[in-house]
């Protein structure tokens, strides 16, 4: 289930930081999974076709009211962090996963955007994903 509030953990291993602007009409939640959309603007995760994943945001922002590029948010680029995954299992360990929504992940989704690898399982609706917005396709 998609963000509907901040969530972020302070605890995972953080690269590169980076500011990016935010696509007109979208909210960012801080700790959200984050993409580029084919304007080259921030907006939420998700299993779209010409997402490209860039990483998990470090500041939230509500660009609700506001036009393409009225807001930054500072994205960590690399790194890893705790999301949700549905039936997550050991045998998910070393798999790639893919976006479904800006807190979750799956082994397959319909327009796979990649955001990187399960490193670990946390239980069973959760795993550690590691993430390098460098090893990421161009959309």
């Amino acid at each position: 289930m998609a963000l509907s509030a901040n969530r972020y953990d302070e605890r995972f291993a953080a690269g590169w930081q980076l500011p990016f602007p935010v696509a007109a009409l979208t909210t960012i939640y801080k700790g959200a999974l984050v993409c580029l959309n084919a304007s080259g603007y921030l907006v939420p995760a998700a299993d779209s076709a010409g997402l490209k994943f860039l990483g998990v945001a470090r500041d939230g922002a509500d660009n609700s009211q506001g036009a393409d590029g009225d807001l930054e948010v500072v994205v960590v680029t690399q790194g890893s962090i705790v999301v949700a995954k549905s039936g997550a299992g050991a045998s998910d360990v070393g798999a790639s996963a893919f976006c479904s929504d800006d807190e979750t992940v799956a082994l397959a989704t319909e327009n796979d955007v990649y955001a990187g690898l399960i490193v670990a399982v946390s239980d069973s609706g959760h795993v550690r994903l590691r993430f390098d917005a460098g090893d990421c396709a161009p959309a």
